[in-house]
């Protein structure tokens, strides 16, 4: 009997688990994301192998990718590399301390600066906005004046 509870409350934490952790959102740029980096302008990275790790035979003329992943997963990469989608590329994994150091703090200023021009874009088009309801308003009251102008005039002909 313990044992069936014991197996029941077991299969019941394995539904429930994942069900947690799919909430938890953390993408690039923060501290425990774990997936394919973007170096863009950076300089290459300090990585924990000398060569690229290749699973499945990688096209040669691909270049290599950068992951940073934890590192059960670098030391069986055979057993994760599609969770990654990166079976059969040339793969170089990133220190832990790397990644944290140098590549979150550049990711998230570089991103808070285009945040930043995205800003001052939506400022200008709602100062414009504001400029368009404006006119728009303005127009309407001449409108409205014209029309009542024209009421009382046709009301002065009869």
């Amino acid at each position: 009997m313990k044992r069936n509870m014991f197996f029941a409350a077991l299969f019941t934490m394995s539904i429930a688990t994942p069900a947690l952790a799919a909430d938890v959102s953390i993408s690039v740029g923060q501290p425990g994301f774990y997936g394919r980096i973007d170096l863009g302008n950076l300089p290459l990275p300090r990585v924990i192998n000398a060569l690229p790790v290749v699973i499945e035979g990688g096209e040669s003329n691909r270049p290599p990718i950068y992951l940073h992943v934890p590192p059960e997963h670098a030391k069986h990469w055979k057993r994760h590399c599609r969770e990654y989608n990166a079976c059969g590329e040339k793969v170089f994994f990133v220190h832990e301390d790397w990644y944290n150091k140098e590549y979150v703090p550049r990711y998230q200023q570089s991103h808070a600066e285009r945040h930043e021009d995205n800003r001052d874009v939506h400022r200008e088009d709602r100062r414009d906005t504001r400029q368009d309801e404006r006119r728009d308003s303005r127009q309407d009251e001449r409108r409205d004046e014209r029309r009542d102008d024209r009421r009382e005039e046709h009301r002065d002909e009869r």
